[in-house]
């Protein structure tokens, strides 16, 4: 699979780089958080990261001054595994290098289904922070090198990801809501637990 660089011009489809934002004190605080080797864990909302500066300037200019939650996702991933996306817009800072795999809602079939083979693959460069549009589909991101782990901040509209009891008689796209702001389409080997399984082809691997 092709590895493109988020600078490339092809990444403006998903979303975009920030710059003017002072993130050292954040990619600090980050080099605490835990980093499982053995799979990739999600923390919607840190309190320590929450509480540094930064985080009313991402609140500010990132999302028009909306209450925003900072959290991260660590770990060693290699697999796609699910798509999800949301009715916002996500900030991803990495600590390290890592691969993000994107794609556009609007490649989500009638039926909800989508095709794996639609994927494509950005690195995001150690220290750099990207805005991710509300269309773009996104899940965990994944390690640059076989035996590297990654530690990625993410930004997100407070509540994002909280807890929101599903429904058993859904339909349509309501068959996809997973979480609050969140929309999740599985990929059937990847044994998520209540989720729509509609991605078709193979389960991504980089």
């Amino acid at each position: 699979m092709t590895i493109h660089s988020v600078t490339d011009a092809s990444f403006s489809t998903y979303g975009k780089v920030l710059s003017g934002y002072d993130f050292d004190a954040l990619l600090k605080k980050m080099a605490h958080t835990p980093l499982p080797m053995d799979r990739a864990i999600y923390v919607a909302s840190d309190e320590e990261l929450e509480s540094l500066p930064v985080s009313k300037e991402l609140s500010l200019r990132g999302y028009g001054g909306l209450p925003i939650e900072i959290g991260y996702c660590n770990g060693n991933n290699h697999k796609l595994n699910a798509i999800e996306y949301h009715r916002s817009s996500e900030i991803d800072i990495a600590v390290n290098d890592l691969i993000l795999l994107l794609g556009k809602q609007q490649d989500i079939r009638e039926d909800y289904t989508y095709d794996t083979a639609n994927m494509e693959a950005y690195l995001l460069p150690a220290g750099t922070a990207v805005e991710l549009y509300a269309t773009t589909l996104h899940y965990a991101p994944c390690s640059a090198g076989q035996e590297e782990g990654f530690r990625c901040v993410i930004v997100l509209p407070k509540d994002t990801n909280a807890e929101l009891p599903g429904s058993a008689d859904a339909a349509g796209e309501d068959r996809l809501i997973a979480a609050k702001n969140k929309w999740l389409i599985a990929h059937p080997k990847a044994g998520i637990e209540g989720a729509f399984c509609g991605l078709q082809g193979e389960n991504v691997t980089v």
